[in-house]
């Protein structure tokens, strides 16, 4: 594992906080489903690290799925939030992602003493924080919290293809791709879709 990943964890605790917690999203750009985050607390003492975490975008599926498991076994809390498309389309996608991530932070069965966050800032929730740019790749623990988002995510669309087979969800999970934008084109969208997306999608194409 690259040492710098864990350099925002070692100063917070050389800072004395003890209970740090990591959050990020998965699922902005996709035309149908939930945004999904997730907040989890790991040991950072040295022998505990799980090597292999980092932004779940530069992982493969097969590694994703082999360091779930691991994550939620470790963790001292973890936990989910999600926005559904009703929601996405009411407030936006940046304030549905930033909802999804208070509400996993919120659902934390301990009270983390610090909170650091995926690229965003000023969270709504009651602890210190620091907004972090591209924090899934140089933090361990919002890497940790986006492979727990990400994977969420891809189950969560499994699920609702077996509902919707015609669209494909369980391949493309929710964005756009060509089959996806077939199968929009053929039946139109269904409950899962965000049709705010759907209609900036449909606009661009005229």
């Amino acid at each position: 594992m690259d040492k710098d990943i864990l350099a925002y964890e070692r100063e917070l605790l050389a800072k004395g906080y003890r209970l740090i917690a990591g959050t990020d999203e998965a699922g902005r750009g996709p035309l149908a489903g939930p945004v999904v985050a997730a907040a989890i607390v790991l040991p950072l003492d040295e022998d505990s690290i799980i090597p292999g975490v980092r932004d779940s975008k530069k992982l493969t599926e097969k590694k994703r799925e082999a360091l779930f498991p691991i994550l939620k076994e470790k963790a001292l809390a973890w936990a989910v939030g999600y926005a559904l498309p009703d929601e996405i389309d009411a407030i936006n996608i940046k304030a549905a992602s930033r909802l999804s991530m208070k509400r996993a932070v919120e659902a934390l069965c301990v009270q983390p003493d610090f909170l650091l966050v995926d690229a965003e800032k000023d969270l709504d929730v009651s602890m210190p924080q620091a907004g972090i740019i591209h924090g899934d790749d140089l933090s361990y623990l919002i890497g940790a919290a986006s492979v727990i988002a990400k994977v969420t995510r891809d189950h969560w669309m499994e699920e609702i293809d077996k509902e919707f087979p015609q669209y494909g969800f369980s391949k493309h999970k929710g964005y756009g791709t060509k089959d996806h934008m077939a199968a929009l084109d053929e039946y139109g969208p269904c409950r899962w879709h965000r049709e705010t997306f759907i209609r900036n999608w449909r606009a661009s194409r005229k």
